[in-house]
């Protein structure tokens, strides 16, 4: 029996350390936002650190248009683009109002404006769009809480959302998960450049870190 124990074991193959780790980073990125849906704190938590990265990652999924970006610095870049991504996580505990009314109540105009929000076709104007960005996430978190307070049904909807990002538990096959190329999503990695694909996050190793480069699950408003 023990022989056999022993066979058995080694028939199963093991996943490198590096893509346990690619796994852990994703689901610690899902933990942090299902505690307060607080995307710039996940981010910094979890996403590459690597400043060309980050500006990489802002132009291929930030959505800014036909804009130049080589005449906007990366500080606006990355912020406009994790603002964006800010307001799209608070937008999805209201998705699918139960009644037009409903609706009304949780997307009225001045919320619909933030949707509805488009990027400057002049590089000049970048900083005015990234700090109204900010300014419009900080807007809809405290409509989101507005309503969560006044209204149990919301409040509920909320709870919901986290607890199935909680649910969503990431945890490595049996087979062992191998390394991809040509990453195309802008130009975030070079074309040899490894990465591994763990359900909807794309992770890379940087020194002695797994760290994500993207998120594809959401259909994007912008």
């Amino acid at each position: 029996m023990f022989l056999l124990f022993v066979v058995l074991t080694l028939s199963v193959p093991q996943q490198p350390r590096e893509v346990v780790e690619a796994y852990e980073v994703c689901q610690k990125f899902q933990t942090l936002m299902a505690e307060d849906l607080d995307f710039n704190r996940a981010f910094e938590a979890t996403f590459t650190k690597s400043p060309l990265r980050r500006r990489e990652i802002a132009i291929a999924e930030g959505e800014f248009g036909n804009i130049d970006t080589a005449q906007v610095n990366d500080a606006l870049l990355i912020d406009a683009f994790k603002s964006r991504m800010q307001i799209l996580y608070l937008m999805m505990p209201l998705m699918s109002p139960d009644t037009r009314r409903d609706e009304a109540v949780f997307f009225p105009p001045r919320i619909k404006a933030i949707f509805e929000r488009k990027p400057p076709k002049r590089p000049s104007r970048f900083r005015a769009f990234s700090l109204q960005l900010r300014r419009d996430a900080a807007y809809l978190r405290a409509h989101l809480e507005r309503l969560a307070k006044d209204r149990p049904d919301v409040a509920e909807r909320i709870r919901k959302f986290k607890e199935e990002m909680l649910a969503t538990k990431l945890e490595p096959p049996a087979d062992v998960v191998k390394p991809l190329t040509a990453y195309s999503r802008g130009r975030v990695l070079g074309l040899d450049e490894p990465y591994y694909q763990i359900g909807e996050y794309a992770v890379v190793r940087e020194g002695n870190e797994m760290r994500i480069i993207g998120i594809r699950f959401f259909t994007r408003l912008f």
